[in-house]
């Protein structure tokens, strides 16, 4: 299962982990439909279900469900917006939205699906984290939050749930072209400057991430757990 895979990362890592022969669900809103029908018609075995995520209690709903009705072996939480304003101005609602989607409805999926997960012995979870993550950034306070603490999440599952054979991992994307950095791509010095600074001297691509995330889910990394695993072309070791 994959959250807001109608574009970006969370489309590219829905079309690999299809690609490598995994049943995959979409879940996000209407563009979560359209990607699905798309992959579907490239013969990929992809579905989706519509659920608005800055909706916590429709995504907890829906994450009973499949814990009850479904055997989810892995689960990638994608799903995230970031809002742009100083801290001293930061929109209260934009706060709570930002907050809703990129952490409150991460937990409302995980708690019902890992506890399943537990309970049958395997699984894998990957969460999207960010180099903010690590960093503070500038008038994203409500996004580095989030990101802060879905490795504290990822962290403590980790530790609860290793015994029984479920892995949680994060995985923190540097500079991605999607649509969360069109604005910075958009304004040309700004891009020029962000891009000098990356080793690789490119932006990455949302596969880029979807390999990162395959790796985690696979065989080969059974004994990782409890990893933030960067993927920013060298940025953090600049």
């Amino acid at each position: 299962m994959v959250t807001g895979g109608g574009s970006g990362i969370g489309l590219a890592c829905a079309r690999r982990l299809a690609e490598d022969g995994a049943r995959t669900t979409i879940i996000g809103r209407t563009s979560a439909v359209d990607a699905a029908a798309s992959l579907r018609a490239e013969g990929l075995n992809v579905d989706a279900i519509e659920c608005d995520l800055a909706d916590v209690e429709a995504a907890r709903q829906v994450g009973d469900r499949l814990a009850a009705e479904e055997r989810i072996d892995m689960l990638v939480n994608n799903a995230g917006i970031i809002y742009r304003e100083p801290a001293e101005t930061h929109d209260p609602r934009e706060w709570e939205r930002v907050l809703d989607i990129n952490l409150r409805s991460v937990w409302a999926l995980t708690q019902p699906l890992g506890a399943a997960m537990v309970g049958r012995g395997f699984g894998r979870i990957v969460t999207i984290a960010s180099l903010l993550s690590f960093q503070g950034g500038i008038n994203v306070v409500s996004y580095a939050t989030t990101k802060h603490a879905v490795v504290g999440m990822t962290k403590t599952l980790a530790n609860e749930w290793a015994p029984h054979g479920v892995t949680v991992n994060c995985i923190a994307p540097g500079y991605i072209a999607t649509n969360n950095t069109s604005a910075l791509r958009d304004d040309e010095a700004r891009e020029a400057e962000i891009r000098s600074r990356i080793p690789a001297a490119r932006w990455g691509e949302p596969e880029d991430v979807a390999g990162a995330a395959a790796f985690l889910m696979g065989p080969d990394a059974a004994y990782v757990n409890g990893h933030t695993l960067v993927v920013d072309g060298g940025w953090l070791a600049r």
